[in-house]
């Protein structure tokens, strides 16, 4: 299998890949724009050293980032030549072990994403299991076993030189602050490894939940088993509380799991909330999170900022593809009031940053006269004591900056997006 992995179609794939991917530099600082130098320099010796065992793999950069709840996540960042060959192994194990994973696991896997998992969610739920045991593993990346993780692959890999190197990245010592750590168990977010590795131990629980029958939907390490009986539910719960702490050694974080009902559940920033229709009585549909509502009007805001240095032309290009991407992770969802409202509000923003950028009030009563207005509303618009905010929702701007100019300078309204996204996955 070795030579499968070094095998030169295969690098230069994973060599894409990783180029593609871009990322910070590890703890030697070679940059994704040196790595084809690197390889064309060094590459053939690398191939030789992993063939023979010998690889020396580099620490890991220890780099902790801001969560949305105030407390940070710890990334580890490989070299770029180790994520060009952790990568290339990726390649060579993904479809052997992908044949074995279970139907209702979705994420990081081909032809399968997000929305798959919350629609099979809400499938269940509205199929009359709507008792849902949603469990959160405790800082799962850091608690993973390196033995049980390698067991696993063993099975269905026999050749040594594959898992030594594999070996060799699991155990590679992270740098944090300067000083290095060892590492015996744990598989650090930020490695090209990191999600098969996951899928691969995580996939035993799926096993397990298939075998007694269960409705369930795992994506990654966020997983939920749906129910008929809050009874059953808490005896499914305590289960599988025990299968992961006493097989796979995994804790559970008891805050943050429990028996919950369809309106108190959140599946990767979607919630569910019951259908108003009377033939649909009962049943329920997909709203996006508050925290999540909350998260896009402050980039929004941030981006529509009158003070920020940037031309109208980049805001409107930043604006879009935040809209575009938001939009269409959660265009599953019943948006559309929201977004209409959402809309009125970000075209108030706009108006109010060009209003500021007019700046002098020659400069604003020029403009509004070419925009239609007369001479004498224009020179008194000009000199108003009128807050900027308040110019902005005023009918002088909303009748002159109409939502037609704002499309002619590239603006995209959410709504309209919406409705095209939303054509698009029928």
């Amino acid at each position: 299998m070795i030579e499968q992995v070094i095998n030169k179609k295969n690098l230069n794939e994973a060599y894409l890949r990783v180029y593609g991917n871009k990322g910070a530099a590890g703890v030697d600082g070679l940059q994704v724009t040196d790595l084809k130098s690197t390889l064309k320099a060094h590459g053939n010796t690398y191939n030789e050293q992993i063939e023979r065992g010998g690889y020396q793999v580099s620490p890991i950069l220890g780099v902790e980032i801001p969560k949305s709840n105030g407390k940070t996540r710890l990334l580890g960042v490989p070299t770029v030549v180790d994520r060009v060959y952790q990568q290339a192994l990726h390649q060579v194990l993904q479809p052997i072990f992908e044949a074995d994973f279970q139907q209702h696991s979705y994420g990081f896997r081909p032809d399968r994403n997000a929305h798959q998992a919350v629609t099979q969610s809400l499938e269940n739920i509205n199929s009359g299991y709507q008792d849902v045991v949603n469990m959160d593993l405790k800082s799962f990346f850091d608690e993973v076993e390196h033995r049980l993780i390698l067991d696993l692959i063993y099975k269905k890999v026999k050749c040594k030189a594959t898992m030594k190197l594999l070996r060799s990245f699991l155990r590679a010592p992270i740098q944090i602050n300067g000083k290095l750590i060892k590492r015996r168990k744990g598989v650090p977010q930020g490695s090209p490894l990191s999600p098969l590795l996951s899928n691969i131990l995580l996939n035993e629980l799926d096993k397990e939940l298939e075998k007694r029958g269960h409705k369930y939907v795992r994506y990654a390490d966020d997983f939920s088993i749906y129910v008929r009986l809050k009874k059953s539910a808490k005896r499914v719960g305590n289960s599988i509380y025990k299968y992961l702490r006493d097989k796979l050694h995994l804790p559970i974080n008891q805050e943050k799991s429990g028996i919950c009902r369809p309106q108190t559940f959140n599946l990767l920033g979607y919630g569910f909330v019951p259908t108003y229709k009377k033939e649909e009585k009962g049943k329920y549909q997909l709203v996006t999170k508050k925290s999540k509502w909350a998260e896009l009007k402050q980039k929004l805001k941030y981006l529509t900022r009158k003070t920020s240095p940037m031309s109208f032309d980049e805001r409107m290009k930043r604006l879009n593809w935040l809209i575009r991407g938001w939009v269409n992770y959660f265009k599953l969802g019943s948006i559309q009031g929201k977004l209409k409202k959402l809309d009125e509000w970000l075209r108030n923003r706009l108006r109010y940053c060009i209003w500021h950028h007019w700046k002098k009030p020659d400069r604003k009563r020029k403009n509004l006269i070419r925009l239609g207005f007369s001479k004498g509303q224009a020179y008194a618009w000009s000199r108003t004591r009128m807050g900027g905010w308040a110019v902005a929702q005023s009918p002088i701007l909303g009748t002159t900056i109409t939502v037609k100019r704002l499309k002619m300078r590239g603006y995209i309204s959410l709504v309209e997006y919406h409705k095209t996204a939303s054509l698009l996955n029928r």
